[in-house]
């Protein structure tokens, strides 16, 4: 205890010592030092501390970013799916509306409508405009979707390319409707030249015409003249040109709706090439059907198979009195009476209009005459192709008479068979009438060829490919000609 005491008085003595040899403010001075060092060495643990914390944060933060980053791409990839798939649906939708519009404006070539094909021209335009807008879409989204950014009117890709503006986008499309309109200026420069060559032809058409009038006006007044003498040969053979024109317009007429129908042209010549080779029974025939059939599938010749086929079925019962309608024998029981009567006939019937004398007389023998070859040579397949309906047939098969312009352009022929066959019963003796059959050789005196050859003779070694129209010998010595297709024997 003892010892204690006395060491705690020299711990005493010893401050006190220290505290007269050092001043108090030099003594504060080094205190704060050190403890300044103490508070420096302090801060850089704490420092060291905040750091390492910081350092931890930093990597929970950025381990948090990456997990929103992927859940931000994920949505970003599906939102991207869905605009692509809404954007690929728009351009299926605009092809395919280019294409409906590209059709149309192909059938407006044919028939030609240039109404509907500036229509379908605006149309395809606006389709192109329409894909082009759609592919600026895209390049826009794909480039803005980090392959791409905007720079000025252009945009450049990562990998430092330039992407083309929509303006040069467009550019292709537009020298296509540029092109397409030029080609419409020479369509348009086209039918103008072929209205002025049109014009010229109706103005020629209308000048011959006036003339063919006046000269049909004198060949009515010689036609009056002969109809109040006797009926003549030189009747006969008038009548008979009569029948040939009428035979051509029909024919015509039935050609062009077999086109606008779309029909096989060259199998509907083939079937009456086969019609008409089941009626030739000769040997000569069957050497050169092959010849025969070669020639006349083309669309050019098309039309006299097609008249053959008509006058086939107008003629068919010619040489009788009443077209076998009945089973009438006036012209054996009393033959002179008979044949004033056609005579007189034919007189009453000449000046008049088809379609009155039949809204009158719908079922005199005419008007019957008129039925049964309408319906032998329209059958219903044929009237159904050409009019999608059977309306005329269900009309002329009731005894009725349709006043459309078909029928009517049959009428006409009709009515120049039936004078026809009037004036034959009213000669005496009655005209005979003869047909070239198929494979025959040509004789120039009672045939003439329907296609013209060069120098205007035919050449050595032609035969018959099918008779187009009968000829006649007349009472006075004359002949009428048969019109007939001439190939050469093979």
């Amino acid at each position: 205890m003892t010892r204690k005491v006395s060491n705690f008085s020299d711990l005493i003595q010893r401050v006190t010592a220290s505290c007269l040899l050092h001043p108090l403010a030099d003594g504060r001075y080094d205190d704060g030092d050190e403890e300044e060092k103490f508070h420096s060495e302090s801060e850089a643990n704490r420092d060291e501390d905040d750091d390492e914390e910081e350092e931890d944060s930093d990597e929970d933060e950025h381990g948090n970013c990456e997990e929103k980053a992927v859940g931000f791409n994920v949505l970003a990839e599906v939102k991207k799916v869905k605009e692509m798939e809404a954007l690929m649906e728009e351009v299926f939708e605009a092809v395919s509306a280019m294409k409906r519009s590209y059709v149309s404006l192909q059938e407006a070539h044919c028939p030609w409508d240039p109404e509907k094909m500036r229509v379908a021209d605006m149309a395809v335009v606006a389709e192109l405009r329409k894909l082009g807008v759609l592919r600026e879409r895209f390049r826009k989204r794909s480039y803005l979707d980090g392959k791409g950014r905007k720079r000025g009117g252009r945009r450049r890709a990562g990998n430092g390319e330039t992407t083309p503006s929509l303006r040069e986008i467009v550019a292709p499309y537009e020298a296509v409707v540029e092109e397409l309109k030029n080609e419409m200026k020479a369509k348009d420069l086209e039918v103008q030249n072929l209205r002025e060559k049109l014009d010229n032809i109706v103005t020629l058409t209308s000048n011959a015409g006036k003339k063919m009038g006046k000269s049909q006006s004198k060949r009515k007044l010689q036609i009056q003249a002969i109809a109040a003498a006797p009926p003549s040969s030189e009747l006969f053979e008038s009548t008979m040109l009569q029948v040939r024109e009428a035979s051509k317009s029909f024919t015509s007429m039935l050609l062009s709706l077999m086109h606008n129908a779309h029909w096989d042209i060259t199998a509907a010549v083939r079937s009456i090439e086969a019609a008409t080779a089941a009626n030739a029974t000769t040997d000569q025939y069957n050497t050169s059907a092959t010849a025969i059939s070669s020639a006349i599938v083309s669309a050019h010749h098309a039309k006299y198979a097609l008249e053959s086929y008509v006058a086939r079925k107008i003629f068919q019962g010619f040489d009788h009195e009443t077209f076998y309608m009945d089973g009438s024998l006036s012209s054996l029981l009393n033959p002179d009476q008979f044949r004033r009567d056609c005579y007189t006939q034919y007189r009453d019937m000449k000046s008049m209009d088809p379609t009155e004398l039949l809204g009158i007389l719908p079922a005199c023998h005419f008007g019957k005459f008129c039925s049964k070859k309408y319906l032998a040579i329209v059958h219903p397949k044929m009237e159904e192709s050409l009019f999608g309906n059977l309306e005329q047939h269900r009309q002329v098969s009731a005894g009725n008479h349709p006043r459309s312009q078909f029928y009517n352009e049959f009428l006409g022929l009709a009515k120049a068979v039936w004078q026809l066959h009037l004036l034959a019963f009213s000669l005496n003796p009655a005209p005979s009438q003869f047909e070239a059959s198929r494979g025959a050789e040509f004789h120039p005196q009672f045939m003439d060829s329907v296609v013209k050859f060069s120098g205007g003779r035919v050449p050595a070694g032609q035969v018959v490919g099918f008779p187009v129209s009968p000829g006649f010998k007349l009472g006075n010595g004359s002949v009428i000609k048969a019109r007939v297709y001439l190939v050469a024997r093979t």
